[in-house]
């Protein structure tokens, strides 16, 4: 296994945060966020350009982006869907935005409104807009290793989808395996065939654990070149247009393993796993880590035989 180093993103606030059946003070989330830059993430996925009626729990979206602390050395990525939205996170001073596709009509219609193709269209104005500014732009495709509406994702339909972002000058893009339907052949699959069309690109995973597949899915996108991933500390999130959708692979999950096979992440693990477990004690249940539960590999036990020696002292 290489050990070349990966980098991770923190997508808590805003995919953690998006299908929270409660609301989340505004001063929580401001905290939650300064905690995990001091974690040692590059980049942190902070909140989404929408409208309140669609997403509430993301009304508050400009106002954190004022309070919180913004580390010099951190990316701050929000989710934009639409022109207003890009408006929105140029005038926060976000340091790069990722747009919203689906990659199925079903998905998209859901999520969307919009046909993908149609979705595609809109992307223009946000993309002229987004000219002349310091804000970066990466592109997703959700769904993209299955779709809870139409089952897997044709391989010509993300070529197409690939080829389409390239005319838009769009080259850092996202699979989403929104809905924890991926297995590690296909990754490897989906992933050899994109590479080979289009070798200038970038892409990164953003994977679900629906079906526990997810730490198995980042390996096998790490053997095909892969090194950038998002998670969610905790286990937090998942799509609320999408039936069943269960959080992301834990932060603390996805560290521990990389860590665990000498790939470095230069992320704080202890951090990690403090902040895990003060939002499963705020939000239980919505924490889905098999770090909170086991803990570290390294977090070693007095054996029984140790201890009946000691009870007989």
């Amino acid at each position: 296994m290489s050990n070349r180093p990966i980098t991770i993103t923190e997508v808590c606030p805003r995919d953690g945060f998006q299908s929270m059946p409660e609301t989340i003070p505004t001063d929580e989330k401001v905290e939650i966020i300064n905690r995990i830059f001091d974690c040692g993430f590059k980049q942190v996925e902070v909140t989404s350009f929408v409208h309140p009626k669609a997403i509430p729990q993301m009304r508050d979206a400009d106002e954190v982006l004022q309070r919180i602390n913004r580390p010099k050395d951190v990316i701050l990525r929000a989710l934009v869907p639409n022109l207003r939205g890009m408006e929105r996170a140029i005038a926060a001073k976000v340091d790069k935005v990722k747009l919203m596709l689906s990659a199925s009509d079903s998905h998209s219609l859901n999520n969307a409104n919009a046909h993908t193709f149609q979705a595609m269209e809109g992307f223009k104005p946000l993309v002229e807009r987004a000219k002349g500014t310091d804000v970066k732009i990466g592109g997703s495709i959700s769904v993209a290793f299955g779709c809870p509406y139409e089952g897997e994702v044709p391989i010509k339909r993300h070529l197409e989808i690939c080829k389409r972002y390239e005319q838009l000058g769009i080259t850092d893009i996202s699979l989403a395996d929104t809905t924890g339907m991926a297995n590690p052949f296909q990754v490897k699959r989906i992933l050899r065939e994109l590479r080979e069309h289009y070798p200038s690109f970038h892409f990164s995973l953003h994977l679900h654990n629906t079906r526990g597949m997810a730490f198995a899915n980042a390996v096998a996108g790490f053997e095909e070149g892969v090194t950038d991933f998002d998670s969610s500390i905790a286990g937090f999130g998942g799509c609320p247009y999408a039936p069943d959708a269960s959080g992301n692979i834990a932060t603390e999950d996805l560290v521990h393993g990389f860590e665990e096979m000498g790939i470095a992440t230069a992320i704080d693990l202890d951090k990690v796993i403090e902040l895990a477990k003060d939002l499963q004690e705020r939000y239980p249940a919505q924490a889905d880590s098999f770090i909170l539960k086991a803990g570290k590999c390294s977090d070693l036990h007095i054996a029984p035989s140790a201890q009946q020696k000691i009870g007989g002292q």
